[in-house]
């Protein structure tokens, strides 16, 4: 992975801007980002901190936009849907994991053992695997070694179990992204007030 700019294949974030402005004339930059943000996109970073947006991502937010102006839907049902939509479609291999991410067998054995990456039935990955992976290998690049990479894999873990408490599944959802935006918002005032 280059360490600056994003690689062929993806999109910065002006040129995905550029992608949807004739179709979405209203969208921003800051809209996009608040979409993220809204973990309604994920795209990739490349060491340097650069949003990396593949053609799933693009298409991902075309999707959002589109409900958002055609059926007034709201970002919560939006989602839902498209939590679903990932959940039926296709897992993908473990070639087709390092072809997409550039990631070394070694390296993807290491992060299996440290618990960082686990294969479903079948030994394959889903689309959140690759997100994982990305999100992972930029965190390297920006110095983060595999012993905190493995605190956030046992803080997670102890997350789960605590919304495997609940029972129901929709709830378990609704505060898994609440959980998340909250250990964001944390992080942030915690660097807020240590500087």
């Amino acid at each position: 992975m280059t360490a600056g700019r994003p690689q062929r294949g993806e999109s910065s974030i002006g040129a995905v801007l550029a992608q949807l402005r004739p179709e979405f004339p209203d969208v921003t930059i800051s809209k996009i980002r608040f979409l993220e943000a809204e973990g309604l996109v994920r795209p990739a970073r490349t060491a340097s901190g650069y949003r990396q947006f593949s053609a799933a991502d693009v298409e991902r937010l075309r999707f959002v936009l589109s409900a958002q102006r055609d059926r007034y839907l709201p970002l919560k049902v939006i989602r839902e849907q498209l939590d679903a939509a990932s959940a039926d479609s296709g897992s993908v291999s473990r070639i087709d994991l390092l072809t997409q991410t550039g990631t070394s067998a070694d390296q993807l054995s290491q992060l299996e053992r440290d618990g960082l990456l686990r294969p479903g039935p079948g030994g394959r990955f889903t689309t959140d695997d690759i997100t994982a992976l990305r999100t992972i290998r930029a965190m390297t690049g920006l110095g983060v070694e595999r012993e905190h990479l493995r605190a956030v894999r046992a803080a997670a873990d102890r997350e789960v179990d605590l919304l495997n408490s609940f029972s129901d599944r929709g709830t378990v959802r609704e505060l898994a992204d609440l959980f998340a935006s909250l250990h964001t918002l944390l992080v942030r005032a915690g660097l807020r007030q240590s500087s």
